[in-house]
């Protein structure tokens, strides 16, 4: 039996680093840099008023009150400030371009706010509300590094340091297949024996959420030349296929039977629970990795073999998901020699199992916002018990 660090290899060996593409600044949304970025640019790139007020030389506003002329205006956006003369001040604006001379300035509420004279009230200490030039960062200095998954911040400091391109890895482009004789498309009747079809809309979510495109096949019947046929028609676009149902032990098992004919992609048991039975190879020299049925066993070793393999592929210096210790809110048991992946609610530090442990419970998947960790050799947890939770997205609050 493998366990779950092996076949996460297995897996993760499948997909090399996707090639890189250069794109428009508004297209790098949720994409993954390939390549660090340099600032062409200071942040601020010059000496600015961090408040509305004014630009003075503290040695002649400490003596409060005083009143000084108002030599000039400093708008933000002005190209030409001329520097202060000694005896004045500037009205100036936030963002606005700090005269040569000033070293602080007086915010408008310390003043009678005039605009020939002012009278200053008070005097914050010299080189208040001032914003020096790089202080936030140096031109030439790494303002993203490569791996860094592009969010609005950013892409903010992106376009703040003068960006209008950015390189990042390409989305892997996913197809989809759910196999099984009794799935029927959502909607439509159902016969005794016939269930939905679920698990392409859950996985085809779930790759979009890892950041890759994932295009749905129809899933075909439990017919290994059929189901040939429709998969080898589609894998020259794909850069991964991934299969749900057909892969345990039992009769009319498609995906396998038809895989083993090729040779080319190995079924194997990791020990975890659930998703025991795996697989993963290639197809026509496409990657392919195959879950089992049930959804919730889909949904977890998706989780657990396919997300991060997708995300180390795009780059991400960071491609598991978050992590955090808990403590469990009541007793549970888990099976010997088998890495559980439990369904819970995590909130404060604490957490509570969602459900039972079938992997037909998909409900309560639905209500989960976190897989509850527990080792292979424990069998049994008592409340109050630490445990390791991971984290995961689009969970119903």
């Amino acid at each position: 039996m493998r366990t779950v660090e092996e076949h996460q290899a297995v897996v993760a060996a499948l997909l090399p680093a996707l090639p890189e593409e250069e794109v428009e600044l508004g297209a790098a949304h949720n994409r993954v840099l390939a390549r660090d970025v340099t600032a062409r640019v200071a942040l601020p790139g010059f000496d600015n008023s961090a408040m509305d007020g004014y630009a003075a030389r503290w040695s002649e506003v400490t003596a409060t009150p005083v009143r000084l002329p108002v030599a000039d205006d400093v708008p933000a956006g002005r190209t030409d400030v001329r520097p202060l003369a000694v005896g004045t001040v500037q009205r100036i604006m936030t963002g606005a371009p700090l005269p040569e001379g000033a070293d602080v300035v007086v915010p408008v509420e310390l003043t009678d706010g005039g605009t020939e004279v002012v009278e200053i009230r008070d005097a914050p200490a010299a080189g208040t509300h001032l914003r020096a030039a790089g202080e936030d960062i140096a031109a030439g200095a790494v303002a993203l590094t490569a791996g860094t998954p592009l969010g609005a911040a950013q892409l903010g400091l992106a376009a703040a340091v003068g960006a209008r391109t950015l390189p990042v890895r390409r989305r892997p482009r996913v197809l989809v297949l759910s196999t099984g004789s009794e799935l029927v498309e959502p909607g439509a009747p159902l016969l005794p024996g016939q269930i939905y079809e679920s698990n392409s809309a859950l996985l085809v979510a779930a790759v979009e959420d890892a950041g890759g495109t994932a295009r749905r096949l129809h899933f075909v019947p439990d017919d290994v030349e059929q189901f040939l046929t429709t998969v080898r028609a589609e894998l020259a676009t794909a850069d991964l296929l991934v299969t749900s149902g057909g892969v345990s032990a039992g009769a009319y098992e498609v995906v396998k039977d038809a895989f083993r004919e090729l040779g080319t992609v190995e079924f194997v048991k990791v020990a975890m629970q659930p998703g025991g039975p795996q697989g993963a190879g290639t197809v026509d020299g496409v990657p392919v990795v195959t879950l089992p049925g049930n959804p919730v066993s889909s949904f977890v070793s998706f989780e657990v073999f396919v997300r991060p393999a997708l995300r180390r592929a795009l780059g991400h210096a960071a491609p598991g998901r978050l992590r955090a210790p808990a403590t469990l809110t009541a007793p549970l048991r888990s099976p010997a020699g088998r890495r559980q992946f439990l369904r819970g609610r995590y909130d404060a530090g604490r957490v509570s199992q969602v459900g039972g442990p079938g992997s037909h419970l998909v409900a309560h998947l639905a209500r989960a916002n976190c897989l509850v960790v527990v080792p292979e050799d424990v069998t049994e947890l008592p409340a109050g018990a630490q445990v390791d939770v991971v984290l995961i997205e689009g969970a119903l609050q």
